[in-house]
């Protein structure tokens, strides 16, 4: 899935380019990655191109949106409001991949009341009946650890169906909802092995 995702990209760059068709090698060298990797890959999905001819651009794009879920957009909320919660309500590659922002929540003491993004902060107790009002399928929680279990756990409830977690701490599973973790520290630490080795 995230080479999916990754070869998305790459088209959706290629067609600012004016670029209508691409070969698996093309696409591998841009990449960095295995051209017979990429033939696997997007034939798992569907003939998607012609040997010797390639892939037409946008067909492709469309094929992979289609795949990856992102032919239509879907609602998210962003609970926790501080710096990391502040960025994401404001990175505007959310939007241009099919996800809008409706709602941002914070504590009644933190910074409920705020503005980001043309959006008010909420208090997080609001947060339950927003998503259930709205049927929002997906939460992303820039939270402290200590209270990421509490408000998935509320959210899972209300009816969510997606979790991204940047809080660092493991999130338990929940039937019927997706939860991937995203612990930026430990992204780091990856990167300080590789270099002190």
């Amino acid at each position: 899935m995230p080479r999916l995702a990754r070869y998305l990209r790459l088209l959706h760059r290629l067609e600012k380019e004016d670029t209508t068709r691409v070969s698996s090698r093309e696409l591998a060298d841009r990449l960095g990655a295995n051209a017979a990797q990429i033939r696997k890959d997007l034939s798992y999905f569907g003939e998607f191109g012609v040997r010797g001819v390639g892939y037409d651009v946008r067909f492709l794009i469309g094929e992979l949106s289609r795949c990856l879920g992102i032919d239509r957009e879907w609602t998210m909320v962003i609970v926790g409001a501080g710096q990391l919660g502040t960025a994401l309500a404001r990175y505007r590659g959310f939007a241009e991949e099919g996800f809008k922002c409706v709602g941002v929540f914070d504590r009644a003491d933190g910074s409920a009341g705020k503005e980001i993004n043309g959006l008010v902060v909420r208090p997080a107790d609001e947060m339950a009946d927003f998503i259930r009002d709205n049927e929002i399928p997906i939460v992303v929680l820039a939270v402290p650890a200590e209270a990421a279990a509490e408000v998935a756990a509320q959210a899972i409830e209300a009816g969510v169906k997606g979790i991204l977690n940047f809080a660092p701490v493991r999130l338990s599973p929940a039937p019927g909802v997706f939860i991937h973790q995203l612990d930026l520290s430990t992204e780091l630490m990856v990167i300080s092995f590789y270099l002190s080795g």
